[in-house]
């Protein structure tokens, strides 16, 4: 079977797979299951034509692995065949742990359990059924292996995970802003002293790329209705708990049903791998299938809830800097309470407050490096002449209350 398959990808035209081994991977149930995941979320419920999937990024992200790989061994850095297939392996698996809608539900189904963590779990479980093949991508992933530049190219603040998911999401949202010079960026990449650098020349994609990542957070990932829809979806899966635990039935497929009925724990999936294997069975499919059949069902909070979620009637949801005073969300709640006929217990489904934050650039963590041509590095924010960068560093919060529309 010829395995060095060809695929025509909208953002990047063809990418080869390099590997019979990266092709198995590819063709795992394990990887395959990502299919069915958004890449984005909810965000086609603002930007229709975002509905492009966590394949889709995984195989985006291997392809510019490749480039940067490629460009680091023309700068005669020292990489093996086999650290190279192993780089690849990496990225190409550094997104199998997420769930449903992928970070809207990451802690709602599972307590405390990144996905960062379940992809460990899924390396381990597939390293055991390729007979041991994944070690080092492994050891890359966790950065563990000496050549730390390697692990850098997988999770740092300027990782081909990143350069992928900003230019395929402004790609399929039709956000402009978000579009990268990512080929610039890797054909300026290097490596000093074990780390990744960026050549001096090429501090101008860095400070675009920034930019354009606070851009598309607020334009985007942070979006009002996006995150309407997000905590709705959230709230329905709280509901759906909460009446499981009194004995109500809810709908759920087999994989759902589990995380539904027990609060799985980040030491229950260490402990017993049929937690993982249930994980590994879930994709958005299982959650909408519970939402459609929650409209009918006898309990009016879930039913509300889900009936509004499909016919996109979702909060309306107001930002700023200041939290909502007391008096106003008792208000809301009050209002809330006369409306839908709830009592206090059960109100919080439908007025709340919420917090989110968000800065382009944490400075150190995993600092951008840039190495000047006198062969002194510098950080970003420093070896930038852009007065704005070190606005860009600092984490920005922002207060979201939630309520119906009926109560505008």
């Amino acid at each position: 079977m010829n395995k060095k398959k060809i695929i025509n990808d909208p953002v990047y035209g063809f990418v080869s797979i390099p590997s019979d081994l990266i092709f198995d991977l590819i063709q795992h149930r394990y990887f395959q299951r990502l299919r069915y995941i958004k890449q984005v979320s909810l965000t086609h419920l603002v930007y229709p034509g975002a509905l492009h999937t966590r394949f889709q990024h995984a195989l985006g992200a291997m392809h510019l692995m490749g480039l940067a790989l490629e460009t680091l061994k023309g700068k005669d850095i020292d990489i093996t065949a086999e650290e190279e297939e192993a780089a690849i392996i990496a990225i190409l698996l550094h997104d199998i742990g997420h769930g449903p809608f992928s970070h809207s539900l990451e802690h709602t189904l599972v307590q405390g359990v990144s996905h960062e963590h379940i992809s460990s779990l899924i390396m381990n479980e597939m390293n055991r059924k390729f007979n041991g093949s994944l070690s080092m991508a492994i050891d890359i992933f966790k950065d563990k292996y000496p050549k730390r530049f390697l692990h850098q190219l997988v999770s740092s603040q300027l990782d081909t995970d990143r350069m992928d998911y900003l230019n395929r999401d402004s790609f399929f949202t039709g956000v402009s802003e978000g579009v990268i010079s990512f080929d610039r960026i890797i054909k300026m990449l290097n490596v000093a002293n074990n780390g990744l650098v960026i050549e001096q020349k090429g501090i101008y994609s860095v400070e675009k790329f920034l930019i354009a990542r606070r851009l598309m957070y607020w334009q985007v990932y942070l979006h009002k209705t996006v995150l309407s829809a997000e905590q709705m979806l959230i709230k329905i899966l709280q509901r759906a708990k909460e009446l499981t635990d009194k004995g109500n039935n809810v709908f759920a497929t087999e994989a759902l049903k589990h995380f539904i009925d027990n609060r799985v724990t980040k030491e229950d999936f260490l402990q017993d791998r049929a937690h993982l294997e249930f994980f590994t069975m879930l994709d958005d499919t299982d959650i909408l299938a519970t939402v459609k059949m929650g409209v009918k069902h006898e309990d009016t909070v879930l039913s509300k809830l889900c009936e509004q979620f499909m016919t996109r009637r979702l909060y309306h949801v107001e930002l700023s800097n200041f939290m909502p005073t007391k008096e106003r969300i008792e208000a809301l709640r009050r209002a809330a309470m006369n409306l839908f006929k709830v009592g206090e217990d059960e109100v919080h489904y439908f007025v709340f407050t919420q917090s989110v934050e968000n800065s382009a650039y944490d400075a150190g963590e995993g600092n951008i490096n840039i190495l000047m041509k006198d062969g002194t590095i510098q950080d970003i924010t420093t070896a930038s002449d852009l007065s704005n960068l070190e606005v860009l560093a600092k984490k920005v919060k922002k207060f979201m209350i939630a309520y119906p529309k009926e109560l505008r």
